[in-house]
């Protein structure tokens, strides 16, 4: 699917990425960094939203497509639900719109992949399916810390079990996204910048994992801890491939270096996993990963500054052209007055 009218449907990355980079920002005791991002993060959620509700009928929800990235929106909220966690009424009503999106999005993807064939979902995985996973970890994220107010075991027991469904969601969009790199020998030309998303969904789902730790009590702890454990070390398994297939496809074809919507998809996942990483320095006891996290946020900041830039001078140039073409138009259509004038004239 190409979405060319703004917004598109995976325009909440920005949001995702800028309030990622303010939680990280605030990790690493940057308060007038985090601040600034937090509040830009907020007003963006806010732009994107209104927006959203004038496009959303013109967007084909029949379109899994469509419907997985539009799963960027729960993310958002539940990033940004994170990030406020100081201000009750904000967080209650960011998690109340984010469950009842998650729900109505769930539905409806289920719907679309289940009316395709497996050739069909194959030959439409790619590195934005795992937004499913994205924003199903950003939901037990939310659970957790409900739970860790209220102390009401039953929100640990509901943020478990989303959890293992973001896991699962996970496994079976890499398998498709997998299935057609071999069947399509996709790495011929490199993957695409929103296939970082498989690195990012599990470090979100790391994220979740510790976040869910924290209030877990017997057993489960330790398995949690295990898992929490093993996401973190395939989201740091991924980095490499990821990194190769990027320069080897910018190698090829320089033009991917244009600016597109789904370079937003990059920052996140650098930004998560920092986030991730860090917690895992906490969870373990180990001051090297906290350099590590550290590194990864400042990856993650000149990545988004370079976006937001190269966005802004984009829109620019868009509104320039645009003002041109309906300068031109007028132009024409005005022609036509001061000739038949002449005519009269003679």
């Amino acid at each position: 699917m190409s979405v060319t009218r703004w917004p598109a449907p995976d325009a909440f990355a920005a949001v995702m990425a800028t309030g990622i980079l303010s939680i990280a920002a605030r990790n690493h005791q940057y308060s007038w960094l985090s601040d600034t991002l937090g509040v830009l993060a907020t007003g963006l959620l806010v732009v994107l939203g209104a927006a959203a509700t004038r496009a959303v009928t013109r967007w084909d929800l029949r379109d899994p497509d469509v419907t997985l990235r539009l799963f960027t929106f729960v993310a958002a909220c539940a990033v940004l639900d994170s990030r406020l966690v100081a201000h009750p009424v904000v967080v209650r009503l960011l998690g109340a719109i984010a469950l009842t999106a998650w729900l109505v999005l769930l539905i409806l993807t289920c719907r679309n992949l289940a009316a395709g064939g497996r050739v069909a979902l194959r030959g439409s995985a790619h590195g934005a399916g795992e937004l499913a996973s994205v924003g199903t970890s950003g939901l037990a994220i939310l659970a957790a810390q409900v739970a860790r107010h209220t102390g009401d075991r039953g929100w640990t027991a509901v943020a478990m079990a989303v959890w293992l469904l973001a896991i699962a969601i996970y496994i079976a969009m890499t398998w498709l996204i997998l299935w057609r790199a071999v069947h399509e020998r996709k790495d011929r030309d490199g993957l695409e910048p929103d296939d970082w998303i498989l690195m990012g969904a599990l470090a979100i789902a790391t994220l979740a994992g510790h976040t869910i730790y924290g209030v877990a009590v017997g057993w489960p702890a330790g398995a949690v801890r295990a898992v929490t454990a093993v996401t973190w070390v395939a989201a740091s398994l991924w980095i490499p491939p990821l990194v190769y297939f990027v320069l080897h496809r910018i190698n090829r074809r320089p033009a991917v270096l244009k600016l597109t919507g789904a370079w937003w998809a990059l920052v996140f996942p650098l930004g998560m996993y920092s986030v991730a990483t860090g917690a895992m320095a906490t969870e373990l006891r180990m001051p090297a990963l906290q350099t590590l996290s550290l590194v990864f946020y400042w990856n993650a900041l000149t990545a988004w500054l370079i976006v937001a830039v190269a966005g802004l001078l984009r829109a620019r140039a868009l509104s320039a052209a645009a003002l041109h073409r309906r300068g031109g138009a007028s132009a024409r259509s005005a022609w036509p007055i001061p000739t038949s004038r002449a005519r009269r004239g003679r």
